[in-house]
């Protein structure tokens, strides 16, 4: 087996953007942009906050909220400084990809979005340098590590099933690389942080994960 390296890339929210997460945390609910988004338990809030985390919030009619950019220039500057080494990247919100896929376009970078068997092969096959993949659609017995052997969480996952899985796409026996590095963009001072904590904890089970989590929450 290679190498399993892991890294974080930290980035910081604005004081505003700050206000507005913390406001969430404190209160349950806020109102930007003329939207309100309301978390109805402690469940709800962690999500709510990850999203935050991540730049874009669902709000109480469905509709996406921007919150910042931070994750989206992390991604861009990774993406400058591989150099063409190829990179696959794991998104966990639909918001996330949208708003991935928007920066991509803007940015004339070409890109996969493995969901497919064709977009797989491509990927295999070196056909380009950067992929996007959702941790749910990483099952056992999917095969990517001939396309590459660096993974960037743009946004992280509360199973560590799932987390676990989409690593091992790369890291595992065939891996021509001696290194697997995996990437974590991490927002600071948000519950980036204790997810990342707690995964790399390697906890059993997904409940105690996010029991681990909401403890930090002090909610």
């Amino acid at each position: 087996m290679p190498e399993l390296i892991s890294v974080e890339y930290s980035v910081s929210l604005s004081d505003n953007e700050s206000k507005h997460y913390e406001r969430l945390k404190r209160d349950l609910v806020l109102e930007l942009e003329n939207k309100e988004i309301t978390a109805v338990n402690t469940a709800a809030l962690s999500g709510k906050l990850c999203q935050m985390a991540n730049g874009a919030v669902y709000g109480d009619a469905n509709d996406v909220v921007k919150i910042h950019d931070k994750k989206l220039d992390a991604l861009e500057d990774l993406i400058e400084a591989a150099n063409g080494k190829p990179l696959l990247i794991a998104y966990w919100f639909k918001h996330d990809l949208k708003r991935i896929v928007e920066r991509f376009n803007k940015k004339q970078i070409l890109y996969l979005n493995l969901n497919s068997a064709d977009a797989i092969t491509r990927w295999n096959n070196g056909d380009c340098s950067v992929a996007l993949i959702h941790p749910a659609s990483a099952g056992h017995g999917l095969n990517l590590q001939s396309g590459g052997s660096t993974l960037i969480w743009f946004g992280l996952t509360w199973s560590l099933e799932l987390y676990q899985q989409t690593i091992a796409r790369l890291w595992r026996q065939g891996q021509s690389s001696e290194t697997v590095v995996v990437q974590h963009i991490i927002s600071k001072n948000t519950i980036d942080e204790q997810i990342i904590k707690a995964l790399k904890k390697k906890d059993e089970t997904q409940s105690s994960l996010i029991e681990a989590v909401k403890a930090n929450l002090k909610i």
